[in-house]
């Protein structure tokens, strides 16, 4: 499909969860935290696939980088910062915030945030937790990256979901205002039909379902003047990445459709405007 942007419409937010193909939570049982020194690095060769696709439509993006990830790979970091994107923080071992205790999770937000603005030079402001685990009754992680330094969040997934979704939450950015202070959130980007909520902010979904879902989540996000926020990671870019022993279905969900992950989008960077988390805020402040 060709396509060209919408005609004036405000930009929507493309965010990059920046990880090895091992490092997802659905691997954490095939490949403990004290092997992933072990496996071979793809990273860099998946990052440089996306930032040459950004660049080919001049967008902006957000990558939410993992410390673990900065400090074995720094030179990952520093090409993100040097194409002129934002970098955030995904937390240092890609813990899950509702697996975790409040010390833990200070801990990776404090670490992973010194070492990403140690890399670039420049104030890290955004967080997003791993496989978006920010749950109800773990808001006091709110409280931590206010603590932290930090000034806006994406880890909601405002769907009904086993293992993450935060169904109570809105649907479009808003402020989060806690004992600590105040953080904005950019949830990731659903359709609604009625009162239903269908995950269409990217990532698997993007390789699963319909493009024809994601599109249509996009722009009732335009016409609603709000920011519809899409994330990928960079080993979904990779259909050659090495196949790991895990269960049939963590095998469909992870490997399936990768070969889909480019062209699709191609089709949306091509249809929508997209900018990093930061320049959407430096724009509407």
């Amino acid at each position: 499909m060709n396509a060209s942007p919408i005609a004036g419409a405000a930009p929507h937010l493309f965010t990059v969860d920046v990880e090895e193909h091992f490092q997802v939570s659905a691997f954490e049982d095939a490949v403990p935290r004290s092997r992933w020194a072990a496996f071979p690095s793809r990273v860099l060769k998946n990052t440089e696939v996306l930032l040459e696709l950004l660049a080919e439509h001049g967008s902006r993006a957000t990558f939410f980088v993992l410390g673990w990830l900065a400090e074995q790979r720094p030179e990952v970091v520093r090409r993100i910062a040097q194409a002129g994107h934002e970098v955030a923080s995904h937390g240092w071992w890609h813990y899950r915030v509702n697996r975790i205790d409040r010390e833990t999770f200070r801990e990776e937000v404090r670490r992973s945030k010194a070492i990403l603005e140690e890399l670039v030079g420049a104030p890290v402001e955004g967080f997003r937790a791993p496989s978006f685990s920010i749950t109800p009754g773990y808001e006091w992680a709110f409280d931590l990256l206010i603590e932290e330094g930090y000034q806006y969040d994406s880890s909601v997934f405002p769907i009904r979901r086993p293992g993450y979704g935060y169904p109570g939450s809105p649907r479009w950015r808003y402020r989060i205002d806690r004992p600590a202070g105040s953080l904005l959130e950019f949830p990731m980007a659903t359709l609604g039909i009625g009162p239903i909520r269908i995950p269409a902010a990217g990532g698997g979904y993007l390789r699963h379902m319909p493009l024809a879902v994601i599109r249509r989540a996009f722009r009732e996000a335009g016409r609603s003047g709000e920011p519809g926020t899409f994330y990928v990671h960079p080993w979904e870019v990779d259909p050659d990445q090495p196949r790991l022993p895990v269960g049939r279905l963590t095998t469909l969900r992870h490997y399936g459709g990768l070969e889909k992950t480019l062209p699709r989008l191609r089709a949306l960077l091509g249809e929508f405007r997209f900018t990093s988390v930061r320049a959407w805020r430096e724009a509407n402040q």
